[in-house]
């Protein structure tokens, strides 16, 4: 271990120490970044932990399930199975005559149009029950009804997730092109952008050389303890991301689910970090969304053709969408209540806990019914409308909230993986 290594595991312990006197000093990254703008210089020295956090649609979220579905002996093993009509990979173990399976689900997976992985993953925390069916070799079939008790094992997995921001994407072409960076298709030539990242508050953007986010670090993945496996699929010292794990049974369904884009069911996936405030990461802490570049993507080609910043999208604009019923049509067919990505609207109810701020009604709604100011970007010269949010931010928030409250508890210690 080197001597910075040694100073650094030193650091932390004291940071334990303090949490479990009850007297640690932790802000979220939210609380920290406005110190940083207020010039609260004195302030920020006594920061000993910053919560930071992401929320959005991570296509390398994937579970693996562990569950009895016949008595032994019933059959030798499986060869299919579905939850909830999502395809369920079995394997690597035969599980030969136990009457169990063990499968692997993706978030992308799916049974419809309209619903997923990240769907079931949801529901299955939910507690609400689910169907399993298993096609076993020979061609007999078994099912069963299960609930998150029912499952041996139920952990989540991610390849790649909480990438150091990413980037928007525009169509510069005439026509629709569907992707998954978008709800209708994203309209051209230069009509609109989708954006996707979590800005100042993305864990990675505050430790950007990984010095303590790491393999073997403690995070929360949905809300429950998690840790991460090292770094993801696709990761570059330019654009980091990791690849993280955490048991599903005590997930909080509010931070994960389904998402509908154009081109199918996408999974979202919400991930915390506490970064110390202590050398070398003290300077990154200080980033601010303004500073945090964003490329913009020619959708077609994924090649950037532009460069903007995470303040055109987070400062000055609106993290929460609201609805006015007062300014409802009445359509025949309400556009919104048809498409909205994660169904969290219904003319009788309005907008429920599971909106996700995306912002798609802003611009779906004929009479104007939802506001939201989602911001722009320029390219070409021209001012672009963000039209759709692939990240919470507003989500990403209430994560790092409730991990700097199970610091302050005692409930989280620091990691000292080093």
């Amino acid at each position: 271990m080197s001597a910075d290594d040694e100073d650094l595991r030193k650091r932390i312990s004291h940071i334990n120490e303090r949490i479990k006197r009850g007297d640690v000093v932790v802000l979220t990254a939210e609380e920290f970044k406005r110190k940083v703008r207020d010039g609260c210089e004195d302030e920020l020295s006594e920061v000993d932990v910053v919560t930071t956090g992401t929320c959005g649609l991570m296509s390398g979220t994937a579970a693996i399930f562990s569950i009895e579905v016949a008595e032994r002996g019933a059959f030798e093993r499986a060869e299919a199975a579905w939850l909830n009509g999502v395809p369920a990979f079995p394997g690597p173990c035969p599980n030969e005559r136990l009457g169990v399976i063990d499968v692997t689900v993706f978030g992308t997976s799916r049974s419809s149009d309209r619903y997923g992985g990240g769907h079931l993953f949801h529901d299955i925390v939910s507690g609400k029950e689910v169907d399993v069916e298993v096609r076993a070799a020979g061609g007999s079939v078994f099912r069963r009804t299960a609930t998150v008790e029912d499952f041996m094992f139920a952990r989540l997995f991610t390849t790649r997730s909480a990438f150091r921001n990413y980037m928007g994407f525009v169509n510069t072409d005439e026509g629709i092109v569907k992707t998954i960076f978008s709800v209708s298709g994203l309209r051209g030539p230069l009509k609109e952008v989708s954006v996707c990242g979590c800005g100042e508050i993305n864990p990675l953007e505050n430790d950007p050389e990984m010095r303590i986010i790491k393999k073997g670090t403690k995070i929360m993945v949905n809300g429950a303890e998690g840790l991460i496996t090292g770094e993801g699929t696709r990761s570059t010292p330019e654009r980091r991301n990791i690849a993280v794990v955490a048991e599903m049974k005590k997930m909080n369904p509010e931070f994960m689910g389904g998402f509908i884009t154009s081109a199918g069911p996408e999974c979202i996936t919400s991930i915390a970090v506490p970064v110390p405030n202590i050398v070398p990461n003290m300077r990154y802490l200080r980033v601010l969304d303004e500073e945090v570049k964003m490329p913009i993507a020619e959708i077609q080609r994924r090649t950037q053709i532009a460069e903007s910043n995470y303040g055109r999208v987070w400062q000055n604009t609106s993290l929460e969408i609201q609805f006015d019923s007062a300014k409802c049509l009445k359509c025949d067919v309400c556009a919104v209540e048809r498409k909205c990505p994660v169904n969290a609207f219904r003319r009788d109810v309005g907008i429920d806990k599971k909106c996700f701020n995306c912002g798609f009604c802003v611009f779906a709604c004929e009479g104007g019914a939802f506001t939201g100011d989602l911001g722009s970007v320029e390219v070409e010269g021209r001012s672009i409308p963000v039209t759709l949010r692939l990240s919470s931010r507003e989500k990403a928030r209430k994560l790092c909230i409730l991990l700097k409250k199970m610091i302050e508890s005692g409930e989280f210690m620091l990691s000292l993986c080093l």
